[in-house]
């Protein structure tokens, strides 16, 4: 395996088609209930120290984004995967 592995910059190419383009038409699917939906469709929630985003289906968070001064903070606690269109 170790000779197999590259670091991170060899993900940069995919990476980038993952994390650009429009976001409300990536299907997502929650890891808590199994709801499938396109991030249109998630409910979200501006007015907490970032934003939230929940499953429709149970309301679990599946994501969190938090602006700090000097980055910005993405996690993903209850996404069991995302599929996007391919361009």
């Amino acid at each position: 395996m170790d000779d197999q592995r590259l670091d991170g910059n060899a993900a940069a190419g995919t990476l980038t088609e993952v994390l650009v383009g429009d976001a409300t038409v990536i299907a997502e699917t929650c890891g808590d209930c199994g709801t499938t939906t396109v991030m249109a469709e998630v409910h979200v929630y501006m007015n907490a120290p970032g934003t939230v985003l929940r499953c429709p289906g149970c309301d679990a968070v599946v994501m969190r984004v938090v602006r700090l001064p000097d980055r910005l903070v993405v996690d993903f606690p209850a996404l069991r995967r995302m599929e996007l269109p391919v361009r």
